[in-house]
């Protein structure tokens, strides 16, 4: 835990216990409410400890540098797949860490800027859809992952991936199915991965207009569906998913207007 969590805390027990020794009922009302904010913090500092025990073995091991990766955009109709590697100190305070899919995006974007500030180094890759679109999806994501543990700018000496191991990379690994909701390290690689890939999908919905892109990233929902069989294929759109490969069929074989 972080000097300024610790002093957080403290302070809320110091205010308890003043609350405590004032003999007026408003105040022990009061005392009953930082009771209850304590029990909360504290839950939650035992929560996100849990998600760092693999680490801590790690670092009884002698490992010191250990990153965590994961990817996005594995599913999209459009967009590029991109991965992040994180590495983060021994001690950290990231209340409400947990995997991307389960945070708004406030939440996001506010632990992306507290995971960023904390972290020793962030490592951010991807791969375009031309990429995709040659070598498989599989095998792109892979490539992604390489690159975000390449951009860290210093060698882990562990990587924890969520699901896989990555082909190409040195470091030891260690593949944790579920890991970006198992793991301290993976789940704050899904959220900067996930912040950064939004952020360029919201550049691409202007770039792109139409498609929707802004609201729902490149996923095939109903409503990019749609815009699809009207507009056909942007360029950045994944050919060799099959809901784009027919909208680029039907808009060839369209008879001209």
């Amino acid at each position: 835990m972080r000097a300024a969590e610790t002093q957080d805390l403290a302070g809320l027990r110091r205010l308890c216990g003043q609350l405590r020794g004032d003999p007026r009922r408003g105040a022990h009302g009061l005392a009953d409410s930082v009771e209850r904010r304590l029990r909360k913090l504290n839950a939650e500092k035992r929560r996100v400890a849990r998600l760092f025990s693999h680490r801590r073995g790690l670092f009884e091991r002698g490992c010191r540098l250990v990153a965590g990766v994961d990817e996005v955009g594995v599913g999209p109709l459009a967009g590029p797949v991109v991965a992040a590697a994180v590495i983060l100190p021994e001690n950290v305070a990231l209340p409400g860490l947990d995997d991307s899919k389960k945070l708004t995006r406030k939440a996001r974007e506010t632990l992306d800027v507290a995971i960023r500030a904390q972290a020793l180094a962030v490592g951010i890759g991807a791969a375009e859809v031309a990429e995709i679109d040659r070598v498989n999806i599989l095998q792109a994501t892979l490539q992604a992952m390489r690159r975000a543990v390449a951009a860290l700018g210093a060698v882990p000496d562990h990587v924890l991936v969520d699901a896989r191991t990555i082909p190409g990379v040195r470091s030891a690994q260690t593949a944790i199915v579920g890991g970006d909701a198992l793991d301290g390290s993976i789940a704050a690689a899904s959220i900067v991965a996930k912040v950064y890939r939004d952020a360029l999908m919201q550049q691409y919905d202007s770039l792109h207009p139409g498609y929707g892109l802004c609201r729902h990233k490149g996923y095939g929902t109903a409503e990019h569906l749609q815009a699809l069989r009207d507009l056909g294929p942007s360029p950045i759109h994944r050919h060799s998913f099959e809901p784009v490969r027919a909208a680029a069929a039907r808009a060839v074989s369209a008879p001209p207007r």
